[in-house]
């Protein structure tokens, strides 16, 4: 089991944590997203690590910035 807590730019509202919830769900190996509006952050529980380039892509697609 694995965790790992990424900052989120631009999320503002529930719709935002929505979108970025089901983006990063449907990465391979993910079994847990926990976005966390107020703070910025999204913590991902995955059976292994996952390549944080998923994660970002999973990020992008939901319309919303990885930052470093």
């Amino acid at each position: 089991m694995s965790t790992s807590t990424y900052n989120v730019a631009g999320m503002t509202c529930g719709h935002c944590v929505s979108a970025v919830t089901e983006e990063v769900g449907q990465v391979a190996g993910v079994t847990n997203v926990d976005v966390d509006l107020k703070a910025g952050t999204v913590t991902v529980s995955s059976e292994g690590p996952v390549d944080v380039e998923l994660i970002r892509a999973a990020v992008d697609e939901a319309g919303y910035e990885l930052k470093a």
